[in-house]
């Protein structure tokens, strides 16, 4: 039987494990999703090693950017944006190292077609990405590619991006397109958002939350009582599924 899994750390809540699961039952696909969670990248070789019917993984935080050493390929996109959601596992027997690793990212392809028919292409001309990690890169080149100016929000500020103390008025309202792309407000921890003016969005506003659970974030909750439009990242995840299954099925 063939094994799909997910490697990150920690793994409170797996989406891919369900979709994956439910699919397979619903298709009759004779395979296994399994979770790996491990504390720290370099078990990865473990988890290829000890599971020889292994054929791909997806990677969620904090190992998207940390797994790329470890990796023998990238395909054009991972390569572009410098971050890596889904690996293909190529067995090959009799050689010194029995196994290939291709990284691919479809974090892009599900966030640009999830957000592409939530867009009025005359207001959300500029976007905020919070945070700066492996997802913010994926939304970052998505942003680039759909031709709207993003800039960075981190804790620290630094060129080209701001911090969340530097969050004026101004740029909120410049900025009608507002992404978290940060792991801010995910279960358990439910009670915190990002630190941004919520009391500075408006009706013109669209929040995209790249967390899936809860459903309606903080982030979310407090841009709808200003009458943002509202997004969560379930829809993002299916499609990345759906891509990075269509990867382990057609490639090699």
């Amino acid at each position: 039987m063939d094994i799909y899994g997910l490697i990150g750390f920690p793994l409170k809540h797996s989406f891919s494990a369900r979709f994956f699961t439910e699919k397979f039952a619903r298709e009759g696909i004779e395979a296994e999703y399994l979770n790996f969670e491990i504390e720290d990248i370099t078990e990865l070789k473990k988890v290829i090693l000890f599971h020889p019917s292994l054929r791909g993984l997806n990677v969620t935080i904090p190992y998207k950017e940390q797994v790329i050493p470890f990796l023998d390929a990238l395909a054009p996109e991972a390569e572009r944006i410098g971050a890596v959601n889904v690996i293909r596992v190529e067995r090959t027997p009799g050689e010194m190292r029995p196994y290939r690793l291709t990284g691919y990212n479809t974090d892009c392809i599900g966030f640009r077609e999830s957000l592409r028919p939530l867009l009025n292409r005359k207001i959300h001309t500029n976007a905020l990405i919070l945070g700066t990690g492996g997802a913010s890169k994926a939304v970052a080149q998505a942003l680039t590619e759909m031709q709207i100016a993003w800039r960075a929000v981190s804790r620290t500020a630094a060129e080209g991006r701001y911090s969340y103390d530097e969050l004026t008025p101004e740029i909120i309202s410049a900025h009608k397109l507002i992404v978290n792309a940060s792991p801010v407000g995910t279960f358990p921890d439910t009670n915190r958002c990002p630190a941004i003016p919520y009391a500075t969005l408006t009706p013109e506003h669209l929040l995209y939350d790249l967390v899936y659970n809860p459903e309606e974030t903080l982030f979310l909750k407090k841009g709808k009582e200003a009458g943002a439009a509202i997004c969560n990242g379930k829809e993002m995840l299916q499609l990345q599924a759906r891509a990075a299954w269509e990867i382990w099925q057609t490639q090699g």
